[in-house]
């Protein structure tokens, strides 16, 4: 069974989605793929896992980095969670590429990794915003590219008042 709850950030609504073993969905209202990974039948609750879900929030968008992950359960085929779990991996206010990942991943060309990061299901926690196009650009972002430049810009700013 997941659990949904709602959450207001300062770049849109969020819906949260949660099991009994992690948090399985962070979208913002509006993006493309929208609760795809939402199963049918949910429940509105606030449990504990939602709840750290939303500290997290709180914390990041106060402009620090959190120093916990609430619990994740990542569904997806094999490859879309490898390509996942490599973004958890980028350090806070830092970026990595495309081509940097396909490399990782073992693959010639970065489009894949560009179509598994468009499902990533937990936006912002699995940092998909953190990845850039070769040429510096802010290529991608199924929530937006004005909310990857803002979240970009967020960890930048905080970073360098450390």
């Amino acid at each position: 069974m997941q659990y949904t709850n709602k959450y207001e950030s300062p770049l849109g609504n969020i819906l949260l989605a949660a099991d009994d073993e992690g948090l399985t969905g962070l979208w913002f209202e509006g993006q493309k793929y929208f609760a795809e990974k939402l199963e049918p039948v949910h429940s509105l609750e606030k449990t504990p896992i939602l709840s750290q879900a939303a500290e997290w929030l709180d914390i990041y968008f106060s402009g620090k980095n959190p120093d916990f992950t609430p619990p994740l359960h990542i569904m997806g085929r094999n490859f879309q969670r490898r390509a996942w779990n490599l973004l958890l991996k980028i350090p806070y206010g830092q970026t990595t590429t495309y081509g940097a990942l396909a490399k990782d991943l073992e693959i010639k060309t970065a489009r894949p990794v560009g179509v598994a990061l468009a499902h990533n299901p937990i936006l912002i926690i699995i940092p998909c915003h953190r990845v850039i196009g070769s040429d510096g650009s802010l290529t991608g972002y199924s929530a937006g590219i004005f909310r990857k430049e803002k979240l970009l810009a967020l960890e930048k700013n905080m970073k360098n008042l450390k």
